[in-house]
């Protein structure tokens, strides 16, 4: 699987930072692989013996079963250890490291020159204020909680103090749109929420409290109610909010909020609309007022390895979005591991990852990963464009970044406007670049490594999924020579194989299912709330495998490359959506009969939406139906699945048992006339039909 020797020719490797690289050849690489793979109780037993734990392990170190033929689906790590990971990211690095005056975090807001930073010491306050008021509101371990939250300290305070406590976090991205919210809230039976009042995109104002009063509404609809939301005032530090005594039914008071964001220097002042929020004082608690007096001591919940950690969801080939359940010792020995050896973490690093932390890069290599390394992050909450294309790499000097982890789609948005704005900036202090949500395309990869990196950075390009908690298919930035746009190749405990339709192992050069044959610490448990989805969903194709729904070719040197998704997903601008859940939304408008999405090349998101869609009898198709489709997406799911390009299709291709051939209407989308077999059509004179109505403007 791994060759004995990376290849040396029409690769990129860089030699600067053998010297104090935690894996300084391929050769160590090699060996730590075999090592991990072989025998995985002694690799990851050593790199647990650098976490707190308050009792060992009492059942095998590795204990799983991936074949659906032979019982339940299962993978356990450190069964009956005990451990709590806020104390790990915070206690641990705070007295056994002695990392308390260390900054944890630079905040960078929307603004330039709104900012702030927090030290590991402060965020340990701050995470026990609100452990202690979530355990005062009642909240025990096991119980869910919701978060919808912008980019800000809050957020990780909020997830961190459900991590302390044993509660388990569910953060829906603040992007989202209150069916979403409501959706999730509901699969999950969450609680509590916490939210904030708003925030900015740029110049466009978020108001999260009415999006979050929506799904609520929402959730009460369909008979499930919240108990209490916690509202966090960001964009204002005046919070009008009920007297101290929770559920106190008196006229609002006016305070200033005593609070985190009161320490940002906010250099930058625009008179902008504050956000509407609206407040029911039976369910609305002002975050503000809660930790005023709360106690900024709060002993942590010790909890088993296999305890839930948190639920995220991530959209499902069905339309109905999946909770992928993370639990606690695995995934923070993955994280912890991936983090260090991936980006190449020292002490002295200032690493920046601009995903949200309502994905799971944000949840792996924002929070857990980082500082349970001991690390100073960014944490970013505006735009890479706003207010000017430069803004990325005004930040990188600004803070002194080393290590650099971001989306193809924003390289590539980027490239766009040439290479004067990347060289405004010095961009000195760089030392290793990453990608993460999606192959990047050759061109992108160099003009990173080229232009933003000159020639002195390896770029890791990183593939993983929610499911997988970390990632699994990567170079390392001083082991691994560089193919632009190849994944290369596994990561410690991970065992990748490619399968044909028939379930046969490929070797040699070969293209078919990427598959995983044995877990690793951080690897999903099931599927919350419905372990039959869990199997069928990446275990029953192919019995014995984690299915990972990508294909991937392997090339004559042995490097992976990913080629997409086969099943019924897109990915568009790095977040997973489902071609189900738009279709949904789609035939909920009154005109549309039936619709049918597929997946069309974009140069900046990667894939975006393309749409067909048929209509009622009587029903005309023109602008404004378009419009109110695009807005009934947007309603439904959120802004990014809003469709790039909408036809209208008199009738779609179908088989003779009814199913709709999306394999026909992808390459229709994409005007190509080669179809393949096309035996099967009901009525074959529907494919010129399209053909003739495709968008003028793809």
């Amino acid at each position: 699987m791994i060759p004995d020797k990376a290849p040396r020719e029409d690769v990129y490797l860089v030699h600067d930072l053998k010297k104090e690289s935690h894996v300084p050849s391929f050769e160590k690489y090699k060996e730590l692989y075999l090592k991990s793979v072989e025998n995985p109780t002694e690799f990851w037993g050593d790199v647990a013996k650098g976490y707190f734990w308050k009792s060992k392990h009492t059942g095998p170190f590795l204990d799983y079963n991936f074949d659906v033929t032979k019982g339940k689906v299962y993978v356990k790590f450190m069964d009956g250890a005990t451990t709590n990971i806020c104390y790990n990211l915070l206690d641990r690095n705070i007295h056994e490291k002695k990392l308390g005056d260390k900054v944890a975090f630079f905040w960078e807001g929307n603004e330039p020159g709104d900012e702030l930073k927090i030290t590991y010491r402060e965020l340990l306050q701050r995470v026990c204020k609100l452990a202690n008021v979530l355990k005062s509101l009642g909240v025990k371990k096991g119980d869910r909680i919701s978060i919808y939250m912008p980019m800000i300290v809050e957020l990780v305070v909020a997830m961190l103090a459900c991590a302390r406590i044993g509660a388990v976090h569910s953060i829906v991205f603040a992007g989202f749109s209150a069916e979403s919210l409501s959706e999730r809230i509901l699969d999950s039976q969450c609680s509590l929420l916490i939210t904030a009042d708003g925030f900015y995109r740029g110049d466009k104002l978020i108001s999260l409290k009415v999006i979050a009063d929506d799904a609520l509404e929402k959730c009460k609809e369909k008979n499930f109610s919240i108990q209490k939301c916690i509202m966090l005032k960001h964009l204002s530090k005046e919070c009008s909010a009920p007297s101290p005594a929770l559920g106190s039914q008196s006229p609002p008071a006016k305070r200033t909020c005593p609070n985190l964001q009161q320490e940002r220097k906010e250099t930058v002042k625009k008179a902008r609309p504050l956000p509407q929020i609206p407040w029911n004082p039976e369910v609305d608690l002002c975050w503000h007022t809660l930790v005023e007096d709360a106690s900024d001591e709060c002993d942590p919940e010790w909890c088993e390895s296999e305890d839930p950690l948190f639920i995220l969801y991530t959209s499902g080939s069905t339309g109905k979005p999946k909770g992928v359940l993370h639990t606690i010792s695995g995934y923070m020995l993955y994280t912890a591991c991936t983090f260090k050896y991936v980006f190449d973490y020292q002490p002295q690093d200032v690493y920046w990852c601009t995903a949200d932390i309502g994905w799971i890069t944000g949840h792996s290599y924002i929070t857990y990963g980082p500082l349970a390394n001991g690390a100073t992050s960014v944490l970013f909450e505006g735009l890479p464009t706003y207010p000017d294309v430069s803004r990325m790499w005004e930040i990188v000097d600004k803070y002194r970044v080393t290590k650099f982890y971001t989306a193809p789609t924003a390289i590539r948005m980027l490239m766009k406007f040439g290479d004067e704005p990347v060289r405004r900036f010095t961009r000195k202090s760089l030392k290793v670049l990453g990608t993460v949500g999606e192959p990047i395309n050759p061109e992108a990869w160099l003009w990173y490594y080229n232009v933003v990196g000159e020639k002195r950075c390896p770029v890791v390009d990183t593939f993983w999924q929610t499911e997988t908690g970390g990632h699994v298919l990567t170079p390392l930035p001083a082991a691994t020579p560089l193919k632009p746009g190849s994944a290369t190749f596994p990561f410690f405990g991970v065992v990748p194989a490619i399968l044909n339709e028939s379930g046969e192992e490929l070797e040699g050069p070969n293209e078919g299912y990427l598959v995983f044959k044995q877990p690793w610490p951080g690897v999903m448990r099931t599927v919350y709330g419905n372990q039959e989805r869990f199997e069928t969903t990446y275990f029953k194709k192919f019995p014995g495998y984690y299915v990972t729904g990508d294909g991937c070719r392997r090339d004559k040197d042995g490097y992976l490359w990913i080629t997409g998704r086969i099943d019924d997903m897109l990915n568009v601008s790095g977040h997973l959506l489902s071609t189900a859940e738009v279709e949904s939304a789609l035939v909920e408008h009154e005109a549309v009969a039936e619709a049918a999405v597929v997946s069309h090349p974009h140069p900046v998101k990667g894939e975006s939406l393309y749409c067909f869609v048929t209509l009622k009898d009587g029903c005309e198709y023109g602008a404004a139906l378009e419009a109110e489709l695009k807005k009934k997406v947007r309603e439904k799911i959120g802004a990014i699945a809003t469709p790039d390009y909408m036809q209208n299709a008199p009738a779609l291709p179908k088989t003779r048992s009814g199913k709709i051939m999306r394999r026909v209407l992808r390459k229709i989308a994409r005007n190509e006339r080669d179809l393949g077999d096309v035996s099967t059509l009901a009525d074959s004179t529907v494919i010129e039909q399209l053909f003739q109505n495709r968008c003028c403007t793809v």
